[in-house]
């Protein structure tokens, strides 16, 4: 069956990074759109960050342009996020999700919490 797991996530000072990796089983991760949407207490999941199956073209969130990377690994199936620089209002559940057209699936997510 579909499962993405994600993991990498923790708590982390003001300033700190972490590494969120999405591992990816049941459907063909290469052909699939990957992202990472985030859900603070209280707020709407917002998108992160993007990238396409082939191309690699990715897309971020104005909040965390230039702190965050996406990146993927076909052969692995697993997608990954880079944090840098975080900051508290960064402070949400990580979630992966895989869309090709109108087909997509969620992980469970992973806690992010960034504090001093």
């Amino acid at each position: 069956q579909v499962q993405l797991v994600e993991s990498g996530g923790g708590l982390v000072q003001p300033g700190g990074s972490l590494r969120l990796s999405c591992a990816a089983s049941g459907f063909v991760f290469s052909s699939y759109t990957m992202s990472w949407y985030r859900q603070a207490p209280g707020k709407e999941r917002e998108l992160v960050a993007s990238i396409t199956s082939n191309i690699f073209d990715t897309n971020y969130a104005f909040s965390v342009k230039g702190r965050f990377t996406i990146s993927r690994d076909n052969a692995k199936n697993t997608v990954y996020l880079q944090m840098n620089s975080l900051k508290p209002e960064d402070t949400a559940r990580y979630y992966c999700k895989a869309t090709s057209y109108a087909d997509y699936y969620w992980g469970q997510g992973t806690q992010v919490t960034v504090s001093s």
